[in-house]
């Protein structure tokens, strides 16, 4: 097996590389803000591509607050998680290109697969399921049981640990800023999802790939 592929495991991440998600869930803020008459600027919401929930939840209250509404952590969320609902994300048709595939193709040469998501584990659950990945990953992780995910290393601490398995045998497949800044202090090797949209920088990824498939090729 390691003469066809050089890694033991694969980690990936949810949002932006098994599913297109970080481009709907900006133009749903975008568009959320707008219809309350108070716009956060795009150079916000690009900054903010890849954070961790806790992170969210701590920009939901600034951006409010930005707009002159004055709200808490819970009621932040509970206006966005009310706007979310009538605008639902069809996470079937957001399913990056042969995300399927290379996991079967992976786990077919013998590589072990693992997810490690800075999401809430019922929207990980939730996206899995209508992506019809139930059960492909022999490991699933939330940012959520951590005090701080992404870009803090622990969520891919923790996987390894849990995978019995050292950084050096492994790779996890990042596209964000804070992803690949916690794989890199995990010592692990990340592989970016090329994402030019949101103008920020994938130089500190040692690969960056144009597809999801292109991971069988390194």
């Amino acid at each position: 097996m390691q003469d066809r592929f050089p890694y033991r495991a694969v980690i990936f991440d949810m949002d932006g590389v098994i599913v297109d998600t970080e481009r709907f869930y900006f133009d749903q803020l975008d568009e959320m803000f707008r219809a309350a008459g108070m716009p956060v600027s795009h150079g916000e919401l690009c900054a903010a591509v890849g954070a961790s929930y806790q992170d969210f939840q701590r920009n939901l209250v600034r951006w409010f607050a930005m707009g002159g509404v004055d709200l808490d952590a819970e009621e932040a969320e509970a206006r966005y998680d009310a706007w979310a609902k009538d605008h639902p994300a069809d996470y079937a048709a957001l399913l990056n290109p042969g995300v399927r595939e290379t996991v079967d193709a992976l786990k077919g040469l013998g590589v072990r697969v693992a997810l490690a998501s800075s999401s809430p584990m019922d929207n990980i659950k939730h996206v899995l399921d209508v992506c019809g990945l139930s059960g492909a990953f022999e490991l699933v992780v939330s940012g959520e049981q951590f005090h701080e995910s992404k870009p803090n290393p622990e969520i891919y601490q923790h996987t390894l640990e849990a995978l019995g398995l050292p950084a050096t045998s492994c790779c996890c497949i990042e596209d964000s800023v804070p992803g690949i800044t916690a794989g890199k202090a995990a010592g692990l090797t990340v592989v970016a999802k090329r994402e030019e949209r949101f103008g920020f920088s994938q130089a500190a990824a040692d690969v960056i790939i144009d597809a999801v498939p292109d991971v069988l090729g390194l």
